[in-house]
């Protein structure tokens, strides 16, 4: 395996965690990985604690913006990387040791698939195994299946457009459909990769109430997508979109 490894983690005031999730990326026994920390106009010490790096790491690399969301972060580091594959990692969230090195054997191996994902589990304010279903096209319109932190390659990205600014939660699950949504298998690893943080004031707690602009955001970026696969447009409840799309048509009020 010589295929070189980016991996991209935005942040915005996580001093926090900031130093314990690079250090957890150190860790990993893959060898070649360049690690891109993106500062999203922080007003704490986070982009202290990032540059505190510099001088012990030749592999790693701080760039900084004014603030404009995780996505434009994640893009901009992309756009900079060197590496063949990519791993978004979130700020405050693990990496397990072996993980990048398990994904990488599939992604050389296998050019048909094009994200590598794991299994996971929560730490923090909740403990346990994070049971996300295995991939289905058809569930991935209606939930999001896939955590961020997986290996695709970087022409995948290019290809899909990139994350989407437009979005002030959930990008990934835009960015997986983007990606996912022509073809291309996912292959999930049969072992703990990652260690996905919840706590109170996380982005997965905030943006909770976003769920009807989230919905027209991917409505309008994939129309034709949901009406091949859901009949029609993604719904507040999004499990019953499928049916409930598929009376309308039938009662003749959505064509």
């Amino acid at each position: 395996m010589n295929s070189l490894v980016t991996v991209v983690i935005p942040f915005y005031n996580s001093e926090e965690y900031l130093a314990q999730t690079i250090d957890w990326v150190l860790e990993s026994d893959y060898p070649l990985i360049e690690i891109i920390l993106v500062d999203d106009g922080s007003k704490d010490k986070s982009l202290e604690i990032a540059n505190s790096y510099l001088t012990k790491h030749n592999n790693i690399r701080v760039l900084e913006q004014k603030n404009q969301g995780v996505a434009v972060a994640r893009n901009y580091a992309i756009q900079e990387a060197s590496g063949k594959y990519i791993m978004p990692v979130d700020s405050d969230d693990m990496i397990c040791y072996n993980y990048i090195s398990e994904a990488v054997k599939i992604l050389d191996e296998r050019p048909e698939v094009k994200v590598v994902t794991s299994k996971g589990v929560f730490f923090g304010d909740k403990t346990g195994p994070r049971d996300l279903p295995d991939f289905n096209i058809n569930l991935l319109a209606r939930q999001n299946i896939l955590h961020i932190s997986a290996l695709y390659r970087k022409s995948d990205w290019q290809l899909a457009g990139g994350y989407c600014p437009e979005f002030k939660g959930r990008e990934d699950w835009d960015f997986w459909i983007s990606m996912l949504k022509n073809g291309g298998e996912v292959y999930k690893l049969p072992i703990v990769g990652y260690q996905y943080r919840i706590r109170a004031n996380s982005k997965r707690v905030r943006t909770r109430n976003l769920k009807p602009e989230i919905n027209l955001l991917l409505n309008k970026r994939h129309k034709e997508f949901y009406n091949k696969v859901l009949n029609g447009p993604l719904r507040i409840q999004r499990t019953w979109s499928k049916p409930y799309n598929t009376l309308l048509k039938f009662l003749g009020f959505l064509k």
